[in-house]
């Protein structure tokens, strides 16, 4: 059978588990589960993982029980394999931490096929506060943007606004239409323009366990000559504490506090990969901002998080499996 879209989504230990029936009550709510291929990647590392018995409550699931944790980019790349085999022409990346407002997916795929210069879209992503059950109206993400010296953000992450008014604030109807590409928490990809930019290391890129690598595909994506776009009208949610505004040196310190170590890790060295990745496509201005993050980012590591310089080691390791643009 071939479907239009394919939604895919991994499970993983406690993390996931808390989440998973409220998703996937909400994904279900609101899609055709006659032209949607559903997919799960569970990369527990036993058969007897609660998560496993709740996705197979589900046997419209098609589950990938892979018994070891792949990381986002390989877990996902793995489904939108599958996605490409099952004939459908859109791949719908998802985290299980994710509210899904009823309709919203086929808004979003609506719009993939009204332009067919779209490589992915965006969702409106607002948080969602999971231990109090409450849609809040502050910003997740309305996408991912790029500052001089491939440097990456989520646009409006942090900023107050309210489902109600969203129409009516110029500055974020503004911004949230052209993007540089969706966050992985949401992600809606043209399968036809994921097949243009992979490469030897996949889709997402499988040398980033996690972090990062939907900013890179993102920028790949751009590169190729594909458009992005915020759905404003597409509204989800997502539990994760969104950052206050503001990206100074000073802020973004502050917020590195409550970071897990193993992600700043992660973070870290992918940010270098990227450096590495497409120093040559870039201008002499955007060199020298590389160089000077750079700097600043071995210099924060020596005063305050010294273990960071021993990814050093690990991106000389993956020095030769690095694809250079």
């Amino acid at each position: 059978m071939k479907y239009k879209l394919a939604i895919g989504f991994i499970a993983y230990g406690e993390y996931t588990l808390k989440y998973l029936p409220i998703f996937l009550s909400s994904l279900f709510a609101g899609i055709d589960q006659e032209s949607v291929l559903v997919l799960a990647v569970d990369c527990s590392e036993n058969t007897n993982d609660r998560n496993l018995k709740i996705l197979k409550k589900y046997p419209q699931i098609k589950i990938i029980f892979q018994g070891s944790n792949l990381g986002f980019g390989r877990a996902h790349n793995m489904m939108i394999s599958r996605a490409k085999e099952s004939g459908s022409k859109y791949y719908l990346a998802l985290n299980p931490d994710m509210l899904i407002e009823n309709k919203m997916i086929g808004k979003m795929l609506a719009s993939m096929e009204k332009d067919g210069e779209l490589g992915s879209v965006s969702p409106r992503i607002m948080r969602w506060d999971f231990n109090k059950k409450e849609k809040t109206d502050i910003i997740d993400t309305l996408g991912i943007e790029m500052k001089s010296g491939l440097l990456f953000f989520d646009i409006a992450q942090g900023k107050k606004n309210p489902v109600s008014t969203f129409s009516n604030n110029e500055e974020i109807k503004k911004m949230s239409i052209n993007i540089l590409g969706p966050s992985g928490a949401a992600a809606m990809y043209s399968l036809n323009a994921l097949e243009k930019v992979k490469d030897n290391n996949g889709y997402f890129d499988n040398l980033m366990f996690m972090y990062k690598e939907d900013a890179d595909l993102a920028y790949r994506l751009f590169l190729a000559g594909f458009k992005s776009r915020c759905v404003t009208d597409a509204i989800f949610y997502h539990d994760r504490t969104a950052s206050e505004q503001g990206r100074g040196n000073l802020q973004i310190a502050i917020n590195r506090k409550n970071k897990n170590k193993q992600c700043k890790k992660w973070s870290f060295l992918h940010q270098n990969i990227i450096f590495i990745k497409y120093w040559r496509l870039q201008n002499f201005r955007n060199k020298l901002a590389i160089i000077r993050h750079e700097f600043k980012m071995i210099v924060y590591a020596v005063l305050f998080e010294r273990y960071l310089l021993a990814e050093f080691i690990n991106l000389w390791k993956a020095r030769k499996k690095i694809i250079k643009y």
